[in-house]
């Protein structure tokens, strides 16, 4: 399909710089079949029927923002992808002033040997030294924000809570479930009582999920692969769920990539652990989920075509229409959608 397709004129000023306060107070456009809705994340529980499972990606963001130096050469990293204990695949900022084998030095004893240049201009980093990875990135990274957010201003301690969400535990991705942002354990405890329940997976969010397309054709765009795991107990509970008669609800676009990508043709989840590139746009055909919350993505992106697929492209241009004027906040720290095809 033409890219072109999926571009839409967005103003500036809707895009969110801070979340709302509290989490749950944000705004939410629900699209169903019967139109277009304003309510609120706080609704969300009547929005929903009682037997719906919500899916929540459990992934906890690093610090993956580096800042050093090469000789007299400032070089910034964002780190992509770990492809070792002490390798990670990093997109890098005045790549032109760096080779194979250059040793970065970030500070505060954090320094990396750049290897493995790729074609997109990416670099393999190999960590120096024995202490973990983890204990490095705290010392040296920062929490990697978006680029729309970070060129408006510059990160701060109140997006180290703000950037995480309530369910994250396994370190790993560079930038967050935006979705999640939204819930509280206030909204979790009223969701239980409407017999909504829920459940994790986790996907490593990578900074591929930044990259714009530069295809004029959806089927010339390459995906980045980033790693998930969907357990053996986690595939059967969303199976029963949907073979009782309940929704599957994925929190996300990361969420529902996974089942997706761990979802056969017929319609049945199985545990899945590796990498996933799937690339979803219209005329796909979803065989693992009923729904999904989601925030408001960038125009001609990979996101902007997945809702497109699971609502169609018209249904979303008039919802994304709807919500610019009605002044709905995009983006990572923006309002939410809940889309029910």
């Amino acid at each position: 399909m033409n890219v072109d397709l999926f571009d839409f004129a967005l103003p500036p000023e809707r895009i969110a710089l801070r979340p709302a306060s509290p989490r749950d107070a944000a705004r939410m456009l629900v699209v169903d079949a019967a139109g277009l809705h304003d309510r609120s994340v706080g609704d969300l529980p009547a929005a929903l029927r009682a037997g719906d499972l919500l899916v929540f990606n459990d992934t906890r963001v690093i610090p993956a923002q580096l800042e050093g130096t090469r000789g007299a050469a400032k070089i910034g990293a964002t780190l992509h992808k770990r492809e070792g204990p002490r390798r990670w695949r990093a997109f890098v900022r005045n790549a032109k002033r760096l080779r194979d084998g250059d040793t970065i030095d970030f500070g505060n004893g954090v320094s990396a040997v750049a290897n493995d240049r790729a074609a997109d201009g990416s670099f393999a980093l190999d960590f120096v030294g024995d202490e973990p990875v983890e204990l490095l990135l705290e010392r040296a990274g920062r929490m990697p924000l978006p680029p729309y957010i970070a060129a408006k201003r510059p990160t701060d301690a109140r997006d180290a809570d703000d950037y995480q969400t309530m369910f994250a535990r396994e370190a790993g991705a560079v930038a967050a479930p935006t979705a999640a942002l939204h819930f509280t354990p206030e909204l979790m405890a009223s969701l239980a009582a409407s017999g909504i329940d829920h459940a994790t997976l986790t996907l490593h969010v990578g900074a591929g999920t930044f990259l714009p397309v530069k295809a004029d054709d959806t089927d010339d765009h390459a995906m980045h692969a980033e790693w998930g795991r969907i357990d053996a107990a986690t595939a059967d509970r969303l199976n029963a769920v949907r073979a009782r008669g309940g929704r599957v609800i994925a929190v996300g676009t990361t969420s529902l990539r996974l089942i997706e990508s761990a979802s056969g043709e017929d319609g049945i989840v199985r545990p899945f652990e590796g990498d996933t590139s799937i690339f979803i746009t219209p005329g796909y055909r979803f065989r693992g989920i009923d729904g999904l919350v989601t925030n408001f993505h960038l125009p001609r992106s990979t996101l902007f075509m997945l809702v497109s697929a699971l609502m169609g492209l018209e249904r979303m241009q008039a919802a994304y229409a709807h919500a610019i004027a009605h002044e709905y906040r995009f983006y990572s720290y923006g309002d939410a959608s809940l889309l029910l095809p």
